[in-house]
């Protein structure tokens, strides 16, 4: 349809990490488990974590601030602000009503979204929403904000190492240079108890690990299934297979589990092709000519072939979008989107452009999508895709600048916040010290168990 705006997308994204964290390999050592089950079990490195100075509200009050700074935006030109979160700070009150703070003064108050939720798909839904938004007969012009944000804990056990915190906002609208494809995203939605909350007096899930693991690669067979089918239908491709992507980016509960996903779509792609084909492109995978996906999932000689046939495929499109995966651990909702940012940073733009990428966002419960976005095609000083790339060049930095806490530290940080996260009043004790200027922090809760915040002066 001619009337559609064109090339919609995102023209901008910010993202905010915890200015603490604590080392994998430490980790490991305190918890008197054998070397390398952390790093190279789960393939992490480092886990941030977040005080009692700062929950959901100022994670996203922070990085839609800084969203706003760094990009120049114009807060008139802001029509939509959907934000994905698990993380629950009240049952009524959404993040985006607290995010209004940074509007409202200004009169700009004429703006819709709210929260959408399902573990960590809720940043992938309103990224949809906001995107379905611009090309609706609803949008008026202006562009959206998505927020993801949570604050991902576990208790004492075998999950708190694959724990993470941190938010990203992204700017949507027409004429981006990260073009979202139409009409060929693919999701899978079925009812599963493998991760859920259902305790609201604790920030803690309860989890189903095996089953988890068997959900969300079921669910990546069958959006990439899906996905193919479009893909082919819409993009003009033949034979549509990981050959036609120049990367690909999951969700990163833990690294490991990015590896293996990769792996199995490997296995997807020698499925789909003819046995002869699929033989010569894959002679590691010959013996399993005709096997049916959905009993491989527990099968070792299968999984093991698949990561033997994938290693080079994984280094050239998905190794270097675990950049923060790797640094900052599973931010939930942010987590996919951590991927895209690790990518972009990992390339120049020029190297960019006119690349086509993957996405697979997953959610427990469950949630999942399948979606690709194409870069612009000019590259070159100047231009959109050149300036979104160069602004987030204080990525690495920033990772750089945080500071190492002591095992022992961080677990009194959750044994304080698994004490004191319900109280009212409260007043937060943590430093503020290393906290980053601009970065909002919580000063009080009152009896009413009202929040207050501050900034930390630029």
């Amino acid at each position: 349809m001619a009337h559609w705006p064109k090339d919609v997308g995102i023209l901008a994204v910010e993202a905010i990490f915890p200015a603490q964290y604590v080392d994998q390999e430490q980790l490991e050592q305190f918890d008197n488990v054998s070397a390398g089950k952390y790093t190279k079990g789960f393939g992490q490195a480092k886990m941030g974590f977040v005080t009692d100075r700062e929950d959901i509200n100022s994670l996203c009050l922070t990085v839609t601030s800084n969203l706003l700074r760094r990009y120049n935006i114009d807060k008139s030109t802001i029509g939509r602000i959907e934000v994905g979160t698990e993380t629950i700070q009240d049952k009524s009150k959404s993040v985006k009503t607290v995010l209004m703070q940074l509007f409202e003064e200004e009169g700009y108050t004429d703006i819709e979204g709210i929260d959408s939720k399902n573990a960590c798909y809720g940043g992938t839904a309103a990224l949809f929403n906001s995107l379905n938004w611009v090309e609706s007969s609803a949008w008026d012009g202006r562009n959206a904000i998505v927020v993801a944000g949570d604050i991902a804990v576990y208790p004492k056990g075998p999950a708190r190492p694959t724990g993470g915190a941190g938010a990203i906002a992204m700017l949507v609208g027409p004429n981006a240079p990260l073009v979202v494809d139409r009409k060929v995203r693919s999701s899978h939605m079925q009812h599963s108890y493998d991760f859920y909350k259902p305790n609201p007096l604790s920030e803690y899930p309860t989890v189903d690990g095996q089953l988890s693991i068997k959900c969300y690669l079921s669910a990546l067979d069958k959006c990439y299934q899906r996905y193919c089918t479009k893909a082919e239908k819409e993009l003009g491709v033949k034979h549509m297979s990981l050959d036609q992507l120049d990367a690909f980016l999951f969700h990163s509960p833990f690294c490991k589990l990015v590896r293996k996903s990769l792996a199995r779509l490997v296995l997807n792609d020698f499925v789909r092709l003819p046995a002869d084909e699929a033989v010569s492109k894959y002679p590691a995978l010959e013996k399993f000519v005709g096997v049916q996906l959905e009993k491989t999932y527990a099968d070792r000689d299968v999984e093991k072939a698949s990561m033997d046939s994938s290693e080079d495929v994984f280094a050239a499109k998905t190794a270097k979008t675990l950049r923060i995966s790797n640094q900052v651990g599973n931010m939930y909702t942010p987590s996919l989107y951590g991927g895209l940012i690790s990518h972009i940073i990992s390339r120049s733009p020029s190297e960019h452009a006119g690349s086509r990428i993957g996405l697979f966002s997953f959610g427990s419960g469950l949630s999942a999508s399948m979606f690709s976005i194409k870069f612009a095609a000019d590259g070159s000083p100047g231009s959109p895709l050149h300036q979104l790339c160069s602004q987030l060049a204080f990525i690495n930095p920033m990772l750089e600048r945080r500071t190492c806490v002591p095992p022992e530290d961080y677990t009194k940080v959750l044994a304080d916040r698994e004490r004191d996260h319900k109280l009212a009043p409260y007043t937060p004790s943590a430093p503020i010290d290393n906290l980053l200027p601009g970065t909002y922090y919580l000063t009080h809760v009152d009896e009413m168990y009202r929040r207050t915040y501050a900034v930390v002066p630029s």
